[in-house]
């Protein structure tokens, strides 16, 4: 039989990056994953309207379901970091040199761009409470390329908000530079200082009973009445459509708990730590993605969540402070215990982003440079280069539809992982599993990674028109950069390590199983966007 080698757990054996952890420091460093509620929140309820806590419900349970098949995956290679991307392409380099690029690609877009839009809404959230609304500074800009032919009204300027944004993600830059066991306890104290606003404010109004049940229920998409004013809809095509859409924005927050199993080559005992890791995370934000929105709306009620700075998201703060009724004085500090929260969330990204580009490179999917840590062992070229890209990202004017395009390759990546689950058992079914998911769960992945790719397509555009094809445009971008690497450095060769890593070449328990069924659901992949955006009907 065969098995997955086991590395030196002192983590001597590796230049690379160090085991330091144990599941709980994974779990105290995705834990900025709740905080992700704190992005959509406002985009969702100005979107669903009182159906958006039902939204927020059925996303986070399926994104529960779907982590068993990444900790099944995950256990399979305890040398390997990066995270369900990394493991999930070990699974289609066997059919195609470009599926797996493709993934990692699709997972780094997806989530690099956290920072740009968290430190965003930090800056938002800070100057919310130093500044008036109508303030100088901020309202002035400096605009300096305009994309319009993206999105209308897109461009690239700066601005206080991108400038204070700036200095949060250097900060998160600088706890990152000094490794991931220094990263895990800082997380720890963010993270009880972070979660404490949140489980408040889901908790206090319910507590209080402070939740006006029409403020819930009946549970209808939103509709416009002939004048034009928000009212209840029905379930109608359009409605139908714009939970959908709220399903698939939800889905950028909801499922990112599964970054925990980005550090499987740190844990200190991979074969244990990767289950516990992502179970634990998805459990902790069961109770946040449940309870947060659910007292959001009932406090707000639908005229306050269609407010102009709850769409954008950059007034939820000063809004979640003032639900649980606390004086000015006491409501700033929930505020700056949310931006606590935000820098929470920054700097998970951050590990966890750098970490699938340092793997990537060093399996030659992506440049070599990539590869290079410092001798704390973080990925620090991967780490500046998330910094680079995110500076750009953080001058954009419209956070919302940079949100859209990230999430059209978040959903990308979890359907080719989530079909990688299926395709590992056919290829590998002798190897030993730390942890085996039931075979319902699995199966209800491969459901819902289908499921996804219906919500992309009807849901997309819903945050702008152009974001669905942007986003398209955005994953193309990988075909000439492994281009590159692959047939001009490399030669058209892998490098060994990775071949070694990947199983590619011919030996007992590992073999092409799949046959053509992997290449059969791509284009079925594409078939269900393509139907689903075609039936989309649109407010």
């Amino acid at each position: 039989m065969a098995t997955v080698a086991q590395a030196d757990p002192t983590g001597a054996d590796s230049p690379g990056l160090q085991r330091g952890i144990s599941w709980t420091g994974a779990f105290w460093i995705a834990s900025g994953v709740p905080a992700l509620v704190l992005f959509t929140i406002g985009t969702i309820a100005a979107t669903v309207g009182t159906a958006s806590w039902l939204v927020w419900t059925l996303s986070i349970l399926f994104g529960f379901i779907q982590a068993f098949s990444y900790a099944e995956i995950a256990g399979l290679f305890p040398n390997k970091s990066g995270g369900a991307s990394v493991y999930g392409a070990v699974a289609w380099a066997r059919y195609s040199k470009l599926f797996a690029p493709v993934s990692v690609w699709c997972n780094w877009l997806a989530w690099s761009p956290v920072l740009a839009i968290g430190s965003g809404l930090a800056a938002g959230f800070s100057l919310s409470i130093l500044f008036g609304a109508d303030a100088a500074i901020n309202t002035w800009q400096v605009n300096l390329v305009d994309l319009s032919a993206l999105k209308a009204g897109l461009a690239l300027r700066i601005n206080a908000t991108s400038i204070i944004g700036a200095a949060f993600l250097l900060i998160a830059f600088a706890i990152q530079h000094r490794g991931i066991s220094s990263t895990a306890r800082t997380q720890v104290v963010l993270g009880v200082v972070a979660l404490l606003p949140l489980l408040l404010i889901g908790l206090v109004p319910l507590l209080t009973g402070d939740l006006p049940r029409h403020n819930i229920w009946p549970v209808m998409p939103l509709g416009h009445d002939g004048a034009g004013h928000p009212v209840n809809g029905h379930w109608n095509a359009m409605g139908i459509s714009i939970f959908m859409g709220g399903l698939f924005v939800a889905a950028w927050s909801t499922y990112g708990f599964e970054t925990a199993v980005c550090y499987t080559r740190e844990f200190r005992n991979p074969a244990t730590d990767t289950f516990k890791a992502i179970m634990a995370s998805g459990l902790l934000c069961i109770v946040v993605f449940t309870l947060v929105p659910i007292s959001f709306q009932g406090v707000l009620g639908l005229d306050g969540m269609l407010s102009p700075d709850i769409a954008n998201n950059m007034g939820v703060g000063k809004a979640m402070a003032g639900m649980i009724k606390a004086g000015p004085v006491v409501g700033n500090v929930i505020v700056v215990m949310m931006i606590l929260a935000l820098l929470l969330a920054i700097i998970m990204s951050m590990a966890g982003s750098s970490r699938t580009l340092y793997q990537a490179s060093a399996d030659g999917w992506l440049p070599k440079y990539l590869s290079r840590v410092n001798h704390a062992g973080a990925p620090t070229a991967a780490m500046w280069t998330d910094l680079g890209f995110n500076l750009i990202l953080l001058s954009m004017s419209d956070y919302v539809f940079v949100l859209g395009v990230s999430n059209v390759c978040y959903i990308l990546f979890n359907f080719l992982n989530l079909n990688s689950a299926w395709i590992h058992r056919m290829d590998r079914p002798s190897w030993e599993r730390p942890y085996r998911a039931p075979t319902l769960l699995l199966g209800a992945g491969t459901v819902l990674s289908f499921v996804n790719l219906a919500l992309m397509g009807v849901g997309a555009d819903m945050l702008g028109k152009g974001t669905l094809y942007t986003g398209f445009v955005c994953v193309a971008l990988i075909l000439p950069v492994f281009a590159w690497r692959h047939y001009v450095v490399d030669k058209g060769r892998f490098p060994e390590d990775m071949v070694d890593d990947l199983h590619l070449r011919p030996e007992p328990g590992v073999k092409t199983g799949a046959g053509y069924l992997p290449h059969l659901t791509v284009v079925a992949g594409l078939g269900v966007v393509a139907i689903s955006h075609w039936l989309a009907v649109l407010p």
